[in-house]
Order: structure tokens, then C-alpha cells, then sequence
């Protein structure tokens, strides 16, 4: 299966992608961790572009995004299917995917009301190295402030504050969402599956969704 995970900052996509990864045995691509870990091992000029541009809230530019999927799809790993999250996040990203003959044959997206997205992202805490999120409220670590594998402190995020987040769902509503029409209408193609879940329902319930969803063919 080649699968995109859509929804804002905050959905839960980095929940629902682990468990889809591990479930199905995919290659789990967040565009968020590739992001982090360039700018953490990478000290180049544009490492600093790149902290620059998401510590404001905003979107990187699709020339970088693009160059930087690509090289990770390359990769032996994604041979036999993969997860994307966080990519594309607009038309022009899903065409190009589009004219690499990447293929992509189910889409999921992720709802939940802005309101709640701001709660739930000031309360996320991450593992810095593997990318795991928990929620001081929702999803809380069994030890306040370590991730439950490594013992390993848990941080905030730079951009997980109040204006960057509203900066970042502006972002999305402008370039994300007509993503969602796009891929609608390619669901009338009896190849392609979509999907919208309401993500403000309880973990396994939003699981079984999932499960059911991915059986088509």
C-alpha cells in the first residue's frame, strides 16, 4: 500500500501513522521527522533555512520539500509501500508525486475542530531522536516528561505556542485543504480510496476505522 495521512498540525497523524507502520509493516515517512533530524545532524546553510522557516510556522518552500521526499523515497525501504505524513501538503506537491509515477493508492484525513487542535498541541511533549508524541492530558508518558522506551527527557517543541499554531492552521487552510477536493475526485476512480475520520472519537475506535478502510481493494 502507498498511503498519505492528511490533516493539521495537531490531527493526531503522527499517532495513527505509527500505528498504521507497524501494523501493516510500511515505511512510516513524516515529513516533520526527516525535518528535524536534517536540521539536528545537518549544520549547512540550509538546515538553517529550514529551522528559520518552521520556527515562524511556516510552510517550506516546495523546492526544498521536494528534493528532500524524493531522496527519502528512494531509499530500499519503500520498495514494497509506504506512509506519507506531512507530504504534500498542496497541489503542486501531489502532481509532482503525480509525475514521478508515485503512485499512491489510499488517502486518510484526519478531522478535528481548530479549537481543540490549539488545546492538544500546547499539551504535546516529543522524544527529540524518534519522533514519538505524547500529551501531558490525552497521551501522557507512564513517568511525567520521559518517553516510555528510552527514559530519555521529553521536549516542547519551538513552534508548538499559541501563534505559531494559528499561524500554522492559516498556512493549511490556504495550501493543505484543496488537497482535500483534489483527492475526493480522484476517489471516483475505482483504484483510489479516501477517507475523512473524526479524530475527536476515542483511539481504538479511530483505529478500527482505519483497519476497516485499508481492507479495501
Amino acid at each position: 500500500m502507498r498511503i498519505i495521512l492528511l490533516g493539521p498540525p495537531g490531527s493526531g497523524k503522527g499517532t495513527y501513522a505509527r500505528f498504521i507502520s507497524e501494523k501493516y509493516n510500511l515505511s512510516n515517512i513524516c515529513m516533520g521527522n526527516i525535518l528535524r533530524n536534517y536540521i539536528i545532524n545537518n549544520h549547512s546553510f540550509l538546515s538553517k533555512q529550514i529551522k528559520k522557516i518552521i520556527s515562524c510556522g511556516l510552510m517550506l518552500p516546495d523546492k526544498i520539500i521536494i528534493k528532500i521526499i524524493k531522496e527519502r523515497l528512494l531509499n530500499q525501504d519503500c520498495k514494497k509501500g509506504f506512509l506519507l505524513d506531512g507530504y504534500p501538503r498542496n497541489i503542486l506537491q501531489a502532481n509532482i508525486l503525480q509525475k514521478e509515477n508515485i503512485n499512491i493508492d489510499k488517502v486518510i484525513e484526519l478531522h478535528i475542530p481548530e479549537n481543540k487542535i490549539i488545546e492538544r498541541i500546547i499539551g504535546r511533549r516529543i522524544h527529540e531522536s524518534s519522533g514519538r508524541t505524547y500529551h501531558i492530558t490525552f497521551n501522557p508518558p507512564k513517568i511525567p516528561g520521559k518517553d516510555d522506551i528510552t527514559g530519555e527527557n521529553l521536549i516542547i517543541r519551538t513552534d508548538d505556542n499559541k501563534q505559531t499554531i494559528i499561524n500554522r492552521l492559516k498556512q493549511y487552510t490556504k495550501k493543505t485543504k484543496p488537497l482535500i477536493h483534489y483527492y475526493i475526485k480522484k476517489s471516483l476512480n475505482k483504484k483510489f480510496f479516501y477517507i475523512k475520520i473524526d479524530n475527536t472519537d476515542c483511539i481504538l475506535n479511530v483505529k478500527k476505522k482505519i483497519e476497516k478502510f485499508l481492507k479495501k481493494k
